[in-house]
């Protein structure tokens, strides 16, 4: 527990919200294998794909994946001005954000063909929905959900980790709930209330990150899909050549109850 709170601490600022937090260890189901070449971004499970963005100008894809081979099976190449970030599928969409272009790419989720494209102002990082919003991430504390149909900001929530903003967050992905979060250049991801913005929980990927880039600053823990039919859990890095398929302990320890010292 005080090696979560001095890693996260790191990146928070002065608040008056309080939270409890409940650290959390995976279990590893399956070791599958992961394209090294993939700076990963994005990563989410749809209609029984693994679908998969990466970032780097020059680099940037939107991939399916065989997870049992690691080889994308379908692939489009962002052109070099773009720098690939999150992305996820609602609607039969596939929504595809850009780091500091400020334009989201849409395809059709069957054809993988481009439909439309859609600015917004400031930096994309993370991209996630609750199933009618796109649930967006920047780099720092604030989360917005836009509406899908123009990606208008409807909602703006402030992450608080400890009482604290918490800021570097990256990958989402909607969890039982939930929006479980990749915090830029650690080993954790954390668990976030969506109604509240605090921090309920963190998981700890430090067995998981492969020896020759445990010290990486850039090659860290990034990447988590949601198979909600199955109950399913991915977890992977940037340039990882692993893919996990994990599980937490059940039941989720409550996040109400005072931490273990």
């Amino acid at each position: 527990m005080r090696l979560l709170l001095a890693c996260l601490s790191l990146f928070a600022l002065a608040s008056p919200v309080t939270a409890q937090i409940a650290a959390q260890t995976p279990q590893v189901i399956a070791t599958l294998p992961h394209d090294t070449d993939a700076f990963t971004q994005g990563l989410f499970w749809h209609d029984g794909q693994l679908i998969e963005t990466t970032g780097q100008y020059g680099e940037s894809r939107l991939r399916v994946i065989d997870p049992d081979t690691g080889i994308a099976r379908t692939e489009h190449t962002l052109p070099q001005p773009y720098f690939g970030e999150g992305s996820v599928v609602l609607d039969d969409r596939i929504y595809w954000i850009s780091w500091m272009a400020g334009e989201a790419f849409v395809f059709d989720s069957e054809s993988f063909e481009p439909v439309e494209t859609f600015t917004y102002s400031g930096q994309g990082w993370g991209l996630t929905t609750d199933g009618s919003h796109l649930v967006m991430s920047d780099g720092s504390p604030q989360i917005v959900f836009r509406n899908p149909a123009d990606f208008t900001i409807d909602r703006v929530l402030t992450v608080f980790f400890n009482g604290r903003p918490l800021a570097q967050i990256n990958e989402l992905e909607w969890v039982n709930g939930e929006i479980w979060a990749n915090i830029w250049q650690t080993r954790w991801i954390v668990r976030i209330n969506p109604q509240t913005g605090a921090v309920v929980g963190a998981i700890d990927l430090e067995t998981l990150v492969p020896a020759e880039l445990r010290y990486n600053r850039d090659h860290v823990a990034n990447g988590v899909a949601y198979d909600a039919q199955t109950g399913r859990l991915f977890v992977t890095g940037k340039n990882w050549p692993v893919l996990y398929e994990i599980a937490l302990p059940v039941p989720l320890p409550d996040t109400t109850a005072e931490p273990t010292p």
